[in-house]
Order: C-alpha cells, then structure tokens, then sequence
C-alpha cells in the first residue's frame, strides 16, 4: 500500500508530513521515558523481520491482486505503540530512500496510512485492552486478525482521503473507495493470521516481550532472550534472502484499485516538484524495485532482503544510542 507521489500534490503531502512529524515526535518523548534496554535488539530484529515480510506478497485467490505484510500491528504488540511507530518509520524510511519503495513525497502518507493506524489504533484501542487480564493463544489470535482487518481499512480509507484531497480524478473518490475496502479486508485477514503466527511464537518462547500484558512472568518461556532473538534473526534472512525470490508478481491492492479504475497502475504527474522528488530517489536508491540497476538477476531480490534488512537494524538500533532511547534510570 505505498503510495507514490503522482497520489498526492505537495499540499497534502506537506500536511502528512507534518502530522507523521508530530507523532514521530511524540513518540520519541515518550520512548525516551522508558527503562527496558531488551527493546533495542528487539526494535533491530523485528524491524529488519517486517522490511522482510513486506517483500512477500501473497496472492489474493480469484482476484489477481496481492497484498504483502504492513506491520505495524506485530510490532506495536512487542513494543508498544511509540517503540512500534518509530520502528515502522525507520523501516518505511529505508524502502522509499534505497528501494524506490512509495515516493519521497508520499513518505509522510505512507508512514500515516502503514504505521500510525496499525501502531497507535492496533495497540492502545485493540490490543491492550484485549489483554488487560492476560495473554492466551486464543486472545492473541483474535486481537491480530481483529486489529490487522481495522487498522489496514482505516489505512486504505486514508488513501482514498488523500487522493480526493489532492483531486486526483482518475480516482473517483466512491469507486476508489468501493474498490479499495474490499480487496484490504482480505489482505487484511491474511495478515492478521501471520501476525498472530509470529505473536503466539513469541507468546511461547518469552512471553515477557509481548507489551502490555501483565501477568507473562508467572509463565516460563520455551527460550532464552538470545535464542528468540536469534530464531526470528534467521527467519527474517531466510525470508529477504531466500522467499521474496517467489513473491507474488500481481499488483498490490493499491496498484490494483488504480489499475482496476484507470486501467494503469501507475498515474502521471507533472511539476518541478515531482521531477526534484524523483531525481532525488533516483540518487539514493541504489537498489531500486529491491534488484540490481539494470539487471533482472534473481540474485538482487535476495542481496536486497538480506542488506536491506541489516541497514534497518542499523538505523533502529543506531537511533536508539542516538536518542538515548531505553536508559536505565538510576535508583535512588
């Protein structure tokens, strides 16, 4: 559901900008208060397991369309909402920059409709209370699909609002909309259904790191913290180095609303601001559409899971230093 900059004029997009901003911002104050130094490998692994994930589309049975992972509910209910969303900007941030993933312009409306939703709305009106008297596989089940079904239709209303906000009329506003519900609420579903295979996982082998729930200690988990870690590690790589080699190669649900409606899925957009965007992202992607420039080689969709998930790790765990993020306070 990346968004690229033909969607949205500079207006629309300066506002997402700013709003993302604003919870980005938001989210750092109150990180910055949190005492758990655990959460930084966390934050690097899960966010390299989620720029993984969202190299697989699945296809969507008698549509042609498929949909691929966003993400933001799983981490949220590892992180909590504010360690979630920053993680999500990190990974959407490294796709649009060196993947040409969703435009530069877009950015702000990707993080909005991806993160924001799946982050705040997913875990503080879903998840947490869900698991206010603790967590059962059956409970964990049923917040994933519920909070990956809502918060990836609120996601794709978001993208409907924004287009009819920046007068895309190849997007009729209603058909974009009747298109755009319904071919999520499936992709929807499925994520959901992978989230809670990860979640359970996690619920099994230590459950301390499942956010929100209070009663995990009582609960012995089947792992080491390392040895958790290391699994979802080695998942992430053979996920970005080894089965985005057999991703679905029918478009998305967003390319597929458009190319449904304007029988493209691409749209054209013209102005000195779009042609700066696109020499910009033309400059930083250095593995653009996740292959090597000017190759179709099988070995750059692997090269590009494999690095670009280490570079993710790299900026998560690297921000977490930078912003003096999960300190242990000192006690008096």
């Amino acid at each position: 559901m990346h968004m690229a900059d033909a969607l949205v004029v500079p207006a629309v997009a300066a506002t997402m900008y700013a709003c993302s901003a604003v919870a980005g911002g938001f989210s750092v104050k109150k990180v910055r208060l949190e005492s758990d130094p655990k959460k930084i490998p966390v934050m690097g692994i899960m966010g390299a397991f989620v720029f993984a994930t969202q190299m697989i589309n699945f296809s969507i049975p008698g549509t042609g369309s498929s949909g691929h992972l966003c993400g933001g509910m799983l981490l949220s209910a590892l992180l909590g909402p504010y360690a979630g969303f920053l993680t999500m900007i990190g990974v959407l941030l490294i796709q649009c920059l060196l993947f040409a993933d969703g435009g530069i312009l877009a950015l702000g409306c990707n993080i909005w409709n991806m993160a924001f939703y799946g982050c705040f709305v997913g875990a503080l009106l879903i998840w947490k209370p869900m698991m206010k008297k603790g967590a059962t596989k059956g409970k964990i089940i049923a917040a994933s699909i519920l909070g990956c079904v809502l918060t990836l239709q609120l996601g794709a209303f978001s993208v409907s609002l924004e287009t009819l906000a920046s007068g895309v009329t190849d997007l009729p506003f209603i058909t974009f909309v009747s298109t755009m519900q319904p071919i999520h609420l499936a992709i929807g579903l499925v994520e959901g259904l992978i989230t809670a295979a990860v979640l359970c996982f996690v619920h099994e082998a230590r459950p301390e790191l499942l956010w929100g729930i209070q009663d995990t200690k009582k609960k012995e988990g089947r792992f080491s913290f390392k040895t958790t870690m290391a699994i979802l590690a080695v998942v992430a790589v053979l996920i970005g180095g080894g089965l985005s080699l057999v991703a679905s190669a029918n478009p998305d649900g967003l390319e597929w609303s458009m190319q449904k409606i304007t029988g493209s899925t691409e749209l054209e957009s013209e102005g000195t601001v779009y042609d700066d965007a696109a020499k910009v992202q033309e400059t930083t992607a250095v593995l653009p559409d996740y292959s090597f420039k000017g190759s179709d080689s099988v070995l750059g969709t692997s090269f590009s899971g494999i690095v670009g998930g280490l570079v993710v790790v790299a900026v998560c765990v690297g921000s977490c230093y930078a912003f003096k993020f999960f300190r242990k306070k000192k006690t008096a």
